[in-house]
């Protein structure tokens, strides 16, 4: 099934490798790279576009269009389709120089999360409903991020979650899908603290981070 989060083969650093080496130089489209990685092309696309918002700080600007594109992937797994996005989002364009540095920034984690992925626990991943359970929880976190709240934290947990979930289907770990889950919980929990506190929670929050991290 072309695109979908159906692999065999390739390393996670091989497939950046290959991004890198074709767009070093000028921007890409969203399209171009799912054209390019074929069947890993979408839950790859998935660890690509919330891999820059696994940091404390928001990223204004960035968070609509991609979390745009992460809930519209996720609600295609979630109902058991092939994932696929419409020909707008596909043209969705990258800075120039933007995804090389962002990923030579990462390049540390994303050995680590290398040495880590295997396929283990396929229980967990390989049955069709908890890949549309995968799929949820994708589609929710992408909603959150396209919240527009200025609140340190509210960007990490959705995305962190994302990227997990991401590389459980990128490989078949059901080790990475616990973890998933697990920040996906921790962002719900954060959101729901939020607009329970409300405006006030979110200024103390903020007020806190700046003084510390300011």
């Amino acid at each position: 099934m072309e695109g979908a989060c159906d692999f065999t083969g390739g390393k996670l650093s091989a497939d950046i490798d290959r991004i890198l080496d074709l767009f070093a130089h000028r921007d890409v489209t969203l399209g171009e790279i799912v054209q390019i990685m074929h069947q890993r092309a979408y839950c790859f696309l998935l660890f690509l576009v919330a891999l820059p918002f696994c940091t404390p700080v928001p990223l204004p600007g960035l968070s609509t269009p991609f979390g745009v594109v992460i809930a519209f992937v996720g609600l295609r797994i979630a109902c058991g389709l092939s994932p696929w996005l419409p020909k707008r989002l596909m043209r969705v364009r990258l800075p120039a120089k933007w995804l090389p540095r962002m990923l030579r920034a990462a390049e540390r984690p994303i050995r680590w999360l290398e040495r880590m992925l295997k396929p283990s626990w396929l229980s967990l991943t390989e049955p069709g409903i908890f890949r549309r359970i995968h799929g949820v929880m994708i589609c929710i976190s992408g909603l959150l991020l396209l919240l527009p709240l200025p609140v340190p934290f509210s960007n990490f947990f959705p995305a962190v979650s994302v990227v997990f979930l991401a590389c459980a289907l990128l490989e078949s770990d059901g080790r990475f899908s616990i973890a998933g889950a697990i920040f996906f919980c921790a962002a719900i929990g954060y959101f729901a603290l939020i607009c329970f506190g409300g405006a006030a929670l979110a200024s103390a929050i903020n007020d806190w981070w700046q003084s510390h991290f300011g």
